[in-house]
């Protein structure tokens, strides 16, 4: 991906560097917080610029983004002469969903009491519960001065607020049933209701990049809408090929089966469940003891035995890469072009480059 996307992805850094400067100017804190005291130091904003940036350079594949730029280049080889914004303009907009996603890491790994993220001690290890819960609070409003400083219409700010307020409000719907299931080990949700989670905590990035993207680049609000859904799914995908990567190689910055320390009702668990019913009390005993004891206790790797010999594993597997395929190819081609040539191509590219990069 960094060799075929390399150009646009410095373009996404530039301009989020821009949004969250590792140093303060007057200008960013002007855009940010009008005219505030003299006495209001560097020192105290920095508190709140600092543990969200500091994760930011750690990583991070910055595909939610890089969507945003794709499915703009997208709408305009249909909407060219009525875009909202120019080529360049659209990179302002990238804040909008990688802003929200390392609040959203720094806020997950309070919840779920994580202690590393991307290799590294979690942000409110290294700088505090009290100072990292405000950062990341702090950071989902800061997100729209993006939107803010865009050089547009004031209904079309508005439209770019009300969708961004919106997918934010259904994030922390979907984090609202992640966290009801896994303070409860013997709570074991349909696949059904996994689904709706998903589409909601993960999904929602991805359909608020795709719905920012079309507008950008001049696209209806009906064709915005179509690709936010389809978007949705695609992040659906990759979450549920985010939960087999836990239980095998183990994400990155991750320590193998730390979903299931943390009581968390992934797809292969609860694929396992619907198969085998039976294994309720049993699977929800390894949650318990490996909570009690920690990431080293042998109720993971033990855990991990039954999903992998019943073909849960694999099957969550198959189901999140077909999942991101068809949509990949349904959201390029909204706008007609072909898999080998044109904007949309660049959609498959990069899905079809992140699949590559997934393993059982």
């Amino acid at each position: 991906m960094d060799t075929i996307f390399s150009s646009r992805l410095d373009s996404i850094e530039k301009a989020l560097d821009k949004a969250l400067p590792v140093k303060v100017n007057s200008l960013w804190k002007k855009d940010s917080f009008g005219d505030i005291p003299d006495e209001v130091k560097d020192v105290y904003l920095h508190c709140l610029t600092e543990p969200c940036k500091n994760l930011m350079n750690l990583g991070g594949k910055r595909w939610r983004p890089l969507l945003l730029i794709l499915c703009a280049e997208n709408a305009r080889t249909v909407h060219a002469g009525t875009a909202l914004l120019s080529p360049e303009d659209t990179y302002l907009l990238t804040p909008l969903v990688e802003f929200v996603h390392t609040a959203s890491l720094i806020h997950d790994d309070i919840e779920d009491s994580s202690d590393t993220r991307r290799g590294k001690p979690a942000a409110y290890i290294t700088y505090g519960l009290d100072t990292a819960l405000n950062a990341a609070s702090w950071l989902y409003f800061e997100t729209p001065v993006c939107i803010d400083t865009l050089d547009i219409s004031p209904d079309a700010k508005k439209k770019l607020y009300a969708l961004y307020a919106k997918e934010v409000r259904t994030l922390h719907l979907g984090q609202a049933m992640d966290i009801h299931w896994h303070r409860q080990n013997d709570l074991f949700p349909s696949v059904e209701e996994y689904t709706a989670m998903v589409k909601n905590k993960t999904g929602t990035l991805a359909s608020l990049a795709a719905q920012a993207g079309v507008l950008a680049g001049g696209g209806t609000d009906n064709e915005a809408e179509r690709a936010g859904r389809t978007a949705a799914e695609i992040g659906e995908g990759f979450q549920e090929l985010d939960d087999v990567q836990n239980l095998t190689t183990g994400n990155p910055g991750k320590k193998r089966g730390d979903d299931i320390a943390e009581g968390k009702k992934s797809l292969p668990v609860l694929l396992h469940i619907k198969d085998h019913p039976e294994d309720k009390q049993l699977i929800a005993s390894y949650f318990e003891q490996a909570h009690r004891e920690g990431i080293e206790s042998a109720a993971v790797e033990q855990c991990i035995g039954l999903l992998t010999k019943s073909g849960a594993v694999s099957g969550a597997f198959a189901h999140g890469k077909k999942l991101v395929e068809e949509k990949s190819r349904e959201l390029a081609d909204m706008y007609k072009t072909t898999e080998t040539s044109g904007e949309g191509a660049r959609i498959i590219s990069l899905f079809t480059t992140m699949l590559e990069k997934q393993k059982i």
